[in-house]
Order: structure tokens, then C-alpha cells, then sequence
């Protein structure tokens, strides 16, 4: 025992001094790495084992003992919330995207060689800069399948999650991160130049995984004689749901920013159109099951993440925000970016890019990661996914060196750093505030339900 003492206190001061809620969420992303087939389990025991932690010694940001643990939940409900419900009713769009026959379409408009593959990525990075980067990658990986019947490869897969991260990151209603920082008072052009590192970013892992993907089997690029018929109905289902989530976005930040935080606007807005729309043409409900594990899963790591003692990032600048684009591949991006906006001083365009495209160097990364790997389960291996998508980190370095020399770095001011009333926004419709009020008391309503 002496001799083991004896070891630990020759160890690095720093060492000792990390706090055990990061050694367990560091075990947790091996546990992830090291046994890919028992991913959720592995998420939900780290989860376990945080909260049990902070019950028996620390206690949470909001108290200690079940007080301070239902107070923290109550804090998270709207992100982990929306992200649950964004997640299953994504899976429902894919599904009704899938059986409206339109992927069985697409040879007809993408190229038949290595630029088809090429032009399915630019698809995917042009809708995520107007709809949340799930739907994209969620779009480009149900395209994906039917033209390369099944022979995906996981390069490939990497490149249209890096896709739909990298065209969301210069967006302020196309990344998560970015909506946050539009609430917080950061002009839309403040985050405009992250489009510079996302072009440069897009032309390294566009190009090499659109090639790779060539050399593993070549698109498809004749529709067979006895290809179902595009069915108009669940086409037109699908354009419905997309612009419910391209309004709800918009309405939200432009007319109650301030209320953000009040319900995961987004995923009710989603499921919302999902339900409506199933009066016409039901999905096929059956997925939810599957995709509840891997929706679980993400939100688990997310819930484990908000439980970390972070209190402060490094001081802003570029180095420490090149440096947050490494971190974000497996601690959650919108801690850190809420840490980063509470803290002030970011050029914004760069942290947007940086936290928002970094996550696509683990499958895990992002929440477009984990949603395709429900569709594609084969990428649920971090050394598979470094071996195929190498070059997703290596694209991330030129987007990133190409935006600081380019662009520079100047940071601007949040709503918070700037003078009080200096920003107001335009009032929303009467019959719109009634109906946003409703359903916010209806959400908070059934939080307070929870057991206290």
C-alpha cells in the first residue's frame, strides 16, 4: 500500500488533480471505442456511475443529494429533450424519404462516376446550411444506400456526416452551435467566414472520400426497368416536414430568441409535422425501437458530458479554439459552446467551425454521426472510422489554417458584452405568440410533474 501511495504521489500535480468525473467520462469514451457492439450499454453505465459519484461526494451545479440532481435535470430537459426528439423524428423522415422512391431517382441527376458521389456530398453540405445537419446527413445516407445498393463505405459515411457538419457551420440556423449563438446576440455575418474553412475543409475530404468511394463500388447510374414509382403523397410529406423544421428555426431566433430555452421548439415542431402528416401516408413506426437505442445513446454521452466540472475554457484565441475542434470529437459541442459564449472574447466564426466540423472526426462526434449510425451500424468502431475517414482530421487542419490566414481572428460581442438595449427584435403574430405560450406551459407543466 505504501509503495502504491508512494507511485501515486510521484505522479504529475495536474494528474492527481483531475477531478474523478473526468476520468470516468474518459473511460467511458474507451469503453465506447474498445466495444462498439455494446456502445449503449457502455454510455448508460458511465452515465450511472457520474451521478452515483456526485450523490455520494460532490454534489451538482444546482445542489447536492436528489435535489441538486433533479434541479440539474431540470436545467438539461430542453437539450436533451429536443435532441431525443430529433433524433426519433428523424428516423421517421428517413423512412418516409426511403419509401417515396425518391433515392431510387437520384442516378438520374448525379454523375455516373466519382463526381456522383461528389455531388451527393455538395447535396448534403448545401441542405445543412438551412436545416438542422441530422436531416442532412440522414438525407445523404438514405441516397447513399440506394446508389451504391448497400456498399457504403465508412470513408464515405465519415465524409457526409463531415458534410453536414461542415455546411451547418458558417449557418446560424444550421448547426445547433450556431442557433445558440444566434440567441445570444452574435450577428448571422459574425459567423459568416466559417463558410471559408467548410469550402476548404469540403474540398479535401469531398474529393478523397468521394474517390475512395468510387474505388469500393461505383454508383449506380441507371434506374432498373422495374424501379418503383416515385409516390407523390410521401414526397410531398417529406418537403412538409423539412419546412416545419426550416420555420420553427426561423420564428424561433428571429421572433423569441430570448425563449429558446423555454421547450425543444425543434423536435415538437418536427414531431408535430410527423404526426400530422401520418393522417396521409403512416411511416413504418417499427424503427423507433432502433432508433430509440441509438438516440438513448447520444443523449446519455451528452447527460455525462453536462456533468462534468467545467467551469472556464483556456483564455479565447485561436490556438485554444483550433484546440476545441479536437476536444468536441468526444466531449459534446454545446457545453462548450455554451461555456465559450458565457465566457465571451471568440471570434465566433472560427469556434462555430471549429466545434462544429471537429466532431466529425469521431462517429460519436455528432449527433449527425450517431443519427446515420443507425442507418449504417458498421460505423459504430472508432478505429475503423480513423482508418477510413483519415482524412476528415487532416481536412479539418486546412479548413481551419485556411480560415485564420484568410480571415484572421477578431473577436465580437455577444448580447451580453454589448450595451443594453442596443438589439431588439421584431414582435411575432398574435396568433403565433398565443399558440408558442401554450405550448411552453404545456412542456413545463409536464416537467413539473416529475417526481421532486
Amino acid at each position: 500500500m505504501n509503495a502504491l501511495l508512494g507511485g501515486l504521489a510521484a505522479l504529475p500535480g495536474p494528474l492527481v488533480a483531475t477531478p474523478a468525473e473526468f476520468w470516468i467520462f474518459g473511460l467511458t469514451l474507451l469503453g465506447v471505442a474498445l466495444f462498439h457492439n455494446r456502445t449503449l450499454t457502455v454510455a448508460l453505465a458511465g452515465l450511472a456511475t457520474t451521478v452515483l459519484y456526485k450523490l455520494a461526494f460532490t454534489g451538482f451545479a444546482h445542489g447536492s443529494g436528489l435535489e441538486g440532481l433533479l434541479a440539474h435535470a431540470r436545467h438539461e430537459s430542453v437539450i436533451l429533450g429536443n435532441l431525443m426528439l430529433l433524433l426519433l423524428g428523424f428516423a421517421l423522415l428517413a423512412n418516409q424519404f426511403e419509401r417515396s422512391n425518391l433515392p431510387e431517382m437520384m442516378p438520374r441527376v448525379l454523375p455516373d462516376d466519382w463526381k456522383g458521389g461528389l455531388a451527393l456530398l455538395g447535396m448534403v453540405f448545401v441542405l445543412s446550411a438551412f436545416l438542422d445537419n441530422i436531416a442532412a446527413a440522414i438525407i445523404g445516407g438514405v441516397v447513399a444506400r440506394h446508389v451504391y445498393h448497400d456498399k457504403v463505405s465508412i470513408g464515405f459515411l465519415a465524409s457526409i456526416v463531415a458534410a453536414s457538419n461542415a455546411g451547418g457551420a458558417g449557418s446560424v440556423i444550421g448547426d445547433t452551435t450556431t442557433t445558440m449563438m444566434w440567441i445570444s446576440g452574435v450577428s448571422p455575418l459574425a459567423v459568416l467566414h466559417a463558410f471559408i474553412a467548410s469550402v476548404v475543409a469540403f474540398a479535401v475530404f469531398g474529393l478523397l472520400g468521394a474517390w475512395q468511394q468510387h474505388r469500393h463500388f461505383p454508383i449506380q447510374a441507371h434506374i432498373a426497368a422495374d424501379a418503383p414509382k416515385v409516390d407523390p403523397a410521401r414526397a410531398v410529406i417529406v418537403g412538409v416536414i423539412l419546412a416545419t423544421l426550416l420555420a420553427v428555426n426561423f420564428a424561433g431566433n428571429a421572433w423569441y430568441p430570448e425563449h429558446q430555452d423555454a421547450a425543444p421548439w425543434l423536435g415538437l415542431g418536427l414531431w408535430a409535422a410527423v404526426l400530422v402528416t401520418a393522417v396521409v401516408r403512416a411511416p413504418q413506426w417499427s424503427v423507433l425501437p432502433g432508433a430509440a437505442r441509438g438516440a438513448l445513446f447520444l443523449v446519455s454521452l451528452v447527460a455525462t458530458a453536462s456533468l462534468m466540472p467545467v467551469e472556464r475554457l483556456p483564455d479565447a484565441s485561436w490556438p485554444s479554439a483550433m484546440g476545441l475542434g479536437f476536444l468536441s470529437a468526444v466531449f459534446d459541442n454545446i457545453p462548450l459552446t455554451a461555456l465559450a459564449l458565457k465566457q465571451g472574447g471568440y471570434d465566433w466564426g472560427v469556434l462555430a467551425f471549429a466545434v462544429g466540423f471537429g466532431g466529425s472526426m469521431m462517429w460519436f462526434g455528432s449527433s449527425a454521426g450517431v443519427a446515420l449510425s443507425g442507418l449504417f451500424p458498421q460505423v459504430r468502431s472508432v478505429g475503423a472510422w480513423l482508418r477510413h475517414g483519415w482524412y476528415v482530421p487532416v481536412a479539418y487542419l486546412a479548413g481551419f489554417a485556411a480560415m485564420i490566414s484568410l480571415a484572421g481572428w477578431h473577436p465580437t460581442p455577444t448580447r451580453a458584452e454589448a450595451p443594453a438595449g442596443s438589439e431588439v427584435h421584431a414582435p411575432p403574430p398574435a396568433v403565433i405568440d398565443a399558440a408558442v405560450q401554450a405550448a411552453a406551459r404545456a412542456w413545463w407543466d409536464m416537467i413539473d410533474r416529475l417526481p421532486r
